[in-house]
C-alpha cells in the first residue's frame, strides 16, 4: 500500500505586495511537488529561487497568494494547528536565548507547544543530538555546532513527523557538517521524514533519497536523486602527456579542451557519442602520448549548473 505524502503542495503562488506601486515580486510560480514519507528530499535552488519563501509558508510565517498545501495530511489553511504540529523546522540563523541552558530551552518550547509536562523529552532530546552533558550550561557557552544540534531538539519538541532543515550547515566547518549529517541519518532511521535545502551539492547527492531543484519560483526537476544525477551527458577525461601543451588538442568531437596544466589536459565530451578510448585516440593521433588518466562523470552540481542556466536563458 502508497502511503500518503508528508507534504503535498498543488500549484502554490506567492506575489509580495509591492512596495511602491506595480505588480510585486512573484516568489512562487504555481510550484507543485509531495514529499514522500520516510526519506530525506531535497529541495535545492540558487539564492532566491523561493526555498525560503515555500519553508516560511509551511511553517504559517508567510501567507499563500493561491494553491494549496497540506502537511502530514493537514491543509494549512482549513487545519492549520495540525499542519503547525506536524512539521518541526529548523531554521538557517541561529536564533535562541543565550542565558537559559539547553535543557530550558527546550523545555520552555514544549510549553509554548501545549506539551505537558510529564510527556515532555527534553532529556531524550538532548542524547539524541549529542549534548545531555552540556544540559545546564548556559548556551551561549556552546559552539556553533552544538548550537545548531540544540536547534534540531528543539524542532522536535513536539514530535513532529516532519523536519525541515533549511541550510543547516551553513558556516560549519567540515567536522562539525559531517556530525549533522550522521545526526540526520539517525533521525531519519527512526521514522521523522527530512527536508533539507543545502547549498552542499555534494552532502544533497550523497544524503537525498530524492530532490526538486526549484528556480526563479518554478520546480524545473523533482526526481530521484540517482535520475537526477543520470541526466548529466557530459564526462570527463583528464589526461598527463609526456610533453609541455603549447595549446590544447581540438576536436569536433570535444565538448571542450582545456589546458589545466604543463602537461594536463582535461577534455569534456558527451558520452552518448564518443567515449574515452575514442579521445585518447584522437590525441594520440595529433603526436601526444598518454602517461596517465583518469576519468570523472558528472555530478549534481553538473546538472543543477545545466538545469538552472538553462531555465536562465529559456
Amino acid at each position: 500500500m502508497t502511503l500518503p505524502p508528508a507534504i503535498s503542495i498543488q500549484n502554490l503562488v506567492k506575489r509580495y505586495a509591492p512596495a511602491g506601486g506595480g505588480e510585486g515580486k512573484l516568489a512562487l510560480d504555481g510550484v507543485s511537488f509531495e514529499v514522500p514519507q520516510g526519506g530525506i528530499f531535497g529541495l535545492l535552488g540558487p539564492n532566491g529561487a523561493g526555498k525560503s519563501t515555500l519553508i516560511s509558508i509551511l511553517a504559517g510565517m508567510v501567507l499563500k497568494t493561491s494553491g494549496t498545501a497540506k502537511v502530514w495530511g493537514f491543509d494549512i489553511d482549513h487545519d492549520m494547528r495540525n499542519a503547525k504540529r506536524s512539521i518541526g523546522i529548523v531554521p538557517q540563523e541561529i536564533v535562541f536565548d543565550p542565558f537559559f541552558t539547553p535543557f530550558e530551552v527546550l523545555e520552555n518550547t514544549a510549553g509554548l507547544w501545549g506539551v505537558a509536562k510529564p510527556l515532555r523529552r527534553s532529556m531524550e532530546l538532548l542524547r539524541a543530538v549529542h549534548l545531555e552533558d552540556k544540559a545546564k550550561a548556559y548556551s551561549r557557552t556552546l559552539s556553533g555546532g552544538m548550537r545548531r544540534r540544540l536547534l534540531i531538539a528543539k524542532a522536535l519538541v513536539h514530535q513532529p513527523p516532519v523536519l525541515v532543515l533549511d541550510e543547516p550547515t551553513a558556516g560549519v566547518d567540515v567536522d562539525l557538517r559531517r556530525q549533522l549529517w550522521e545526526l540526520v541519518e539517525e533521525m531519519n532511521a527512526e521514522g521523522v521524514t527530512v527536508v533539507l535545502t543545502t547549498h552542499y551539492l555534494k552532502e544533497a547527492e550523497a544524503l537525498c533519497d530524492r530532490i526538486a531543484i526549484i528556480n526563479h519560483g518554478q520546480v524545473i526537476a523533482n526526481k530521484p536523486t540517482r535520475e537526477l544525477v543520470e541526466m548529466a551527458r557530459e564526462k570527463i577525461v583528464v589526461l598527463t602527456l609526456d610533453r609541455d601543451i603549447a595549446a590544447p588538442p581540438i576536436d569536433l568531437s570535444f565538448l571542450k579542451s582545456a589546458k589545466t596544466g604543463e602537461r594536463e589536459l582535461e577534455v569534456t565530451y558527451n558520452k552518448d557519442k564518443t567515449n574515452a578510448g575514442e579521445v585518447m585516440a584522437k590525441i594520440q593521433a595529433q603526436g601526444f602520448a598518454i602517461v596517465d588518466v583518469t576519468t570523472r562523470e558528472a555530478d549534481l552540481e553538473d546538472v543543477f549548473v545545466s538545469l538552472t542556466s538553462a531555465a536562465k536563458t529559456a
